[in-house]
């Protein structure tokens, strides 16, 4: 047996794990799976006393083991590898050429010996490009180009010693004066080095202990090291990460390989399969290379093979070229925990996620999840995303990891892990979105410490905890669902988008009906009107949600839902230009309220009701009585979680400042929007941060100031661009005549430009 075979027996033998076994012998997990996969055939004698103690061995196998590892490092061929042997070129490499031009420029700085690391992940081209860049520089180096494939995903990479050995011979140094021991040739090497100035490319490296031996001083030397790995250890004066191409260079390579009015005459179909290919280099050769073996396909028809996940790895395959194979070289790299959590993170519903998602899918502690995580994007099988902390599969990666994930663990183990998960995301999710409204939490709770806290972790896991809304939903969990809905009632009032809000309470109402409660649907129907009212202004779905509300909150009984039904009915009549049955539907809902005994109903529908009173050019009422509403919450009446009350404070101050805009009363729109400008210094409501801008801006203008109202305006109009508030084409009018006061007729006409659109877009 081989050394690797005899470790794994005795450790399987006394039932240690890889980790149980680094653990109590101070050998890494990385050492011992090399170690027993046979990557590592011959270690040292102190390494193996101290896995013996752990293993507790007798004596003769202790010898055994001793035997086996010297005649590992005994059995130590030769590379088949010969060096300055460059593989043939591509000659249809895209999308690099940024990269060759950072590669020449180091090449063209390079004084001593310069070490540039690319790195990346399966199938991003890292040797084609790197032997791309030897073919353009090696006329720069007087003394030789030299390439090794170092084998870093074979079971046995090559050594670094093999490597020095053919550099000396190619070198010139003859076979019977090479020196036998390591030591002296990695001298002679360095020696030999000094003052050459030569490119070595050393492609496909395993680690950093690979790589080092081989970096030696040279004059005006370049080392070009590609890898899967990071190789973070080495001192690298520059690292390039290959990313996949973007979808025009996905289009041009297909057409090289394909012929380019075959994709022309398809456009459509060959940015799917760009797209299906996830834009990965080797995935879109192989499928360049399916289409041109066969001249009869159209495009749409690989297309097509490529839609389903469970065959797309399987279509991707021509020839000796597989994606599958490319991954799974780095799989096998793998040690235990990696491995386990990499499968689970197919499950994740988002395309990234955290180390606190992953602990939960792993069913280990953050910390192990986020050294997993590490271990996992150093390998190239993840890559860190645009927040930090968070990490992104690649597409193909991810279907990768889920066949892994149905072929290697049973099914049981996976639906625990997806149930754990979901539990986890919507469990989450409800006590964040307990942070806001009325009621809002003060205390920490787990991670959040506070509704910052929240709001980032809900914005951040949007599509995770919405994608567990949705397992929940297909799945039979109904109450959670309903739970969920409920949850985030009052969090959806200033943050989100519009989209996800309709989806949520959609959902609300079929789980609520799922589970025959009435209450629960008059509820969730209400959270629809609003979602379609005031969000997406879609007021005669509104209008027509209205009824089954009220049906089902009569049915229920619920006093406190009718007057919601009511006065949402109130809000979409409002924004319909229906002042007079709005005024009706307000004042009933107040009513409705008041004998519930809600007296936060009662505020938020005087609220609408001042709005009305606003549209009927009865503005100095609509004043009083958005000062009698500010007087009421700053006063406690109804008592209000401090942040809810700060919002709901801005909110009456921005439709004061409203109003009092209508009566031109300047000054005091100014007072208005500046006190509720600093009340939304602490608070994420970008509606009510857009029109108390906008305000300002407008009280500026009036008040003779251009250049002032100039940057409020600006702020304003990109808030409600951003959001999508319904004020924009309005901010951007008066945006035009603030231009116009500044002498600046091509920003007025660029505005005018924008508010034609924004309206042309509304009708």
């Amino acid at each position: 047996m081989t050394f690797g075979e005899l470790l794994r027996a005795h450790r399987l033998r006394v039932r240690l794990t890889q980790e149980e076994l680094a653990e109590g012998s101070g050998v890494s997990v990385r050492a011992i799976s090399d170690m027993e996969r046979g990557r590592a055939k011959g270690p040292q004698r102190r390494t193996v006393e101290a896995l013996a103690g752990v293993l507790s061995l007798a004596e003769q196998e202790i010898r055994e083991l001793l035997d086996a590892a010297k005649e590992g490092r005994a059995r130590r061929v030769p590379s088949p590898v010969t060096p300055s042997a460059l593989p043939p070129d591509v000659a249809d490499l895209t999308g690099r050429e940024g990269e060759l031009a950072e590669l020449a420029a180091v090449a063209e700085r390079t004084r001593t010996t310069s070490l540039v690391v690319v790195h990346g992940p399966p199938g991003a081209g890292k040797t084609a490009l790197a032997v791309r860049a030897a073919y353009r520089l090696a006329s720069r180096f007087a003394d030789g180009c030299f390439f090794f494939n170092l084998r870093g995903m074979d079971v046995r990479p090559v050594h670094p010693s093999e490597v020095v050995h053919r550099m000396l011979l190619a070198l010139g140094v003859p076979e019977k004066e090479v020196p036998a021991g390591e030591a002296e040739r990695s001298d002679l090497y360095r020696a030999r080095l000094r003052d050459r100035s030569t490119l070595l490319v050393l492609d496909n490296a395993s680690d950093e202990a690979q790589v080092r031996p081989l970096l030696a001083t040279g004059s005006g030397s370049l080392v070009l090291v590609t890898s899967r790995l990071v190789l973070g250890g080495l001192e690298a004066g520059r690292r390039l990460g290959l990313d996949v191409l973007d979808p025009g260079e996905s289009f041009d390579l297909l057409g090289a390989i394909a012929g380019r009015a075959r994709v022309g005459a398809e456009p459509v179909a060959t940015a799917r399969v760009a797209k299906l290919c996830g834009h990965l280099p080797l995935a879109l050769r192989i499928a360049g290379n399916r289409l041109a073996s066969r001249p009869k396909w159209t495009i749409g028809h690989l297309a097509g093979q490529l839609v389903d996940e469970r065959r797309r790895l399987s279509a991707l395959t021509a020839g000796d070229l597989q994606v599958r194979t490319a991954f799974e070289m780095s799989y096998r790299q793998l040690g235990a925990k990696a491995a386990v959590l990499f499968r689970r993170l197919s499950l994740a519903p988002g395309a990234d996620f955290g180390p606190d998602l992953a602990a939960v899918l792993a069913d280990v502690d953050r910390f192990t999840a986020e050294d997993t995580l590490e271990e996992l994007a150093d390998m190239s099988l993840l890559d860190t995303a645009e927040v930090p902390g968070r990490y992104v599969f690649h597409d193909l990666i991810r279907v990768f990891a889920g066949e892994r994930l149905v072929d290697e663990e049973p099914a049981p183990v996976v639906a625990q892990a997806r149930r754990r998960m979901a539990d986890w995301l919507l469990g989450t999710a409800v006590t964040a979105a307990g942070f806001f409204g009325p009621d809002a939490r003060t205390t920490p709770s787990g991670p959040l410490s506070s509704q910052e806290d929240a709001d980032a972790w809900l914005t951040a896991e949007t599509a995770n905890w919405l994608g567990a809304l949705r397992w929940a939903g297909a799945n039979g969990l109904h109450a959670e669902v309903v739970r969920l809905a409920t949850a985030m009632h009052w969090y959806s009032d200033q943050r989100g988008r519009a989209e996800t809000w309709v989806e949520v309470f959609t959902a609300g109402v079929a789980a609520a009906r799922a589970l025959g409660s009435v209450r629960d649907e008059a509820v969730q129907l209400n959270f629809l009107t609003w979602t379609l009212s005031v969000l997406m202004r879609r007021y005669p779905e509104a209008l027509a949600l209205h009824d089954e509300a009220w049906r089902a909150a009569v049915a229920a009984g619920d006093v406190t839902e009718q007057g919601w039904a009511v006065h949402y009915r109130s809000v979409s009549e409002l924004r319909t230009g229906r002042l007079e049955e709005a005024q009706v539907s307000a004042r009933r809902a107040q009513e409705l309220f008041r004998r519930a005994g809600y007296p936060l109903g009662e505020q938020i529908s005087l609220s609408c009701l001042a709005l009305v009173l606003d549209g009927l050019a009865r503005h100095e009422d609509a004043v009083q009585v958005h000062r009698e509403l500010l007087a009421n919450v700053r006063s406690g009446r109804p008592a209000l979680a401090p942040v809810m009350a700060s919002e709901m404070s801005a909110t009456l101050l921005v439709r004061t400042a409203d109003s009092l805009g209508r009566l031109a009363r300047w000054p005091e729109v100014l007072a208005a929007a500046d006190e509720a400008l600093e009340l939304l210094r602490a608070a994420t409501a970008p509606p009510s941060l857009c029109d108390a801008h906008y305000l300002r801006g407008l009280a500026l203008h009036r008040l003779g100031d251009p250049g002032g109202a100039l940057v409020e305006l600006t702020r304003a109009a990109a808030l409600a661009a951003e959001h999508r508030h319904h004020r924009l084409a309005v901010v951007l009018g008066v945006l035009a005549e603030v231009h116009e006061a500044l002498g600046d007729p091509v920003g007025a006409g660029v505005s005018r430009d924008r508010a034609a659109a924004v309206e042309s877009a509304d009708r």
